[in-house]
This record gives C-alpha cells, sequence and structure tokens, in this order.
C-alpha cells in the first residue's frame, strides 16, 4: 500500500488546544481506519514542523480525504509527500531507459 509523509503544523487554534494533541492523534487513527488507511505512526517535532504522520493509504483519493478531514478541523495545516519504498523505486528505475 502507498505510504504518505504528512508534515503538519499547528494553527492557531492547534497550538491554543496543545494538550488535547494525543487525543486529537487518536481521533485521526480512527478516522482514517474508517476510510480504509492507517495511521503507521506519528511524531511530534522541533523545527520547521510541528507533527510528522506517516499514513498508509490504498490509493491517492483515500489519503487525500484522510487529510482533508484532519484539516477540516482546523487545528493544523498538512504538506503531505507521497513516499516510495526501495521496492517500489526499484520497480520505477526499471521503467527508465539506460
Amino acid at each position: 500500500m502507498p505510504t504518505y509523509v504528512a508534515l503538519l503544523n499547528w494553527t492557531d487554534q492547534g497550538i491554543r488546544g496543545y494538550r488535547d494533541t494525543a487525543r486529537r492523534a487518536d481521533a485521526f487513527a480512527a478516522a482514517t481506519q474508517k476510510l480504509g488507511a492507517k495511521l503507521l505512526n506519528i511524531y511530534w517535532t522541533v523545527g520547521q514542523y510541528d507533527v510528522v504522520a506517516l499514513v498508509e493509504a490504498p490509493d491517492d483519493e483515500t489519503a487525500t480525504a484522510a487529510l482533508l478531514q484532519l484539516g477540516g478541523a482546523g487545528n493544523v495545516r498538512t504538506e503531505t509527500l507521497r513516499a516510495f519504498g526501495q521496492e517500489e523505486i526499484e520497480r520505477i528505475i526499471a521503467k527508465t531507459a539506460g
């Protein structure tokens, strides 16, 4: 299943409610599961991003739906990256000429 790296920054609303961040992560995990995706892991970080989430979803549409629901709650803004594992990148490279 494809993997997605979601880089999250708290909104003003999200930082005001920082005490609820672990509960919100649990709610996000449950919501992704209902869509057929899975929250693989979540990390609270120091630096440019406040949170990094690893999500597995069957397709881009499901991943997008999960992250739209997350952002729609108003606590975070997301930037999402499609991640490719080693086997996937080897298949991609095999399709190139040379």
